[in-house]
């Protein structure tokens, strides 16, 4: 049996999973990944990298949805783990999307405001 809060592999009697602590005497006995299936994507890294470089908010919730990743799959979850694995995804690529978008505003706008400054630095020494 797994425990469905961490997903470690806990004896059949155990009352409290050894590795995190929790009750065990609702869980409902939940078998190990059957041979041969993968986990599916965690999105860990890329959430952490746009996290770090280009939007915070979405990109904290695409790491907290990766992190669910691995621990449902081990815990034998494999529907919560893909649906885990969608979310950090739509996360970690909204957030990457904004982030680019921001920052090609951001160019833009020095852009202009260096436009700007030079054509009136130009202006004034035409009519000095």
């Amino acid at each position: 049996m797994f425990c469905p809060n961490c997903g470690a592999e806990v004896s059949e009697k155990a009352a409290v999973c050894i590795k995190c602590g929790v009750s065990l005497d609702n869980a409902t006995p939940q078998q190990a990944p059957a041979a041969g299936q993968l986990q599916p994507k965690t999105w860990l890294v890329e959430s952490i990298l746009v996290t770090i470089f280009c939007c915070l908010p979405f990109g904290i919730a695409g790491i907290v949805n990766a992190a669910n990743v691995s621990s449902r799959f081990n815990a034998g979850d494999i529907e919560g783990a893909n649906r885990a694995s969608k979310q950090a995804g739509k996360w970690t690529k909204w957030a990457f999307w904004l982030g680019l978008a921001g920052i090609i505003i951001y160019i833009i706008a020095i852009i202009v405001i260096i436009a700007t400054i030079g054509f009136e630095a130009l202006t004034e020494m035409m009519y000095s």
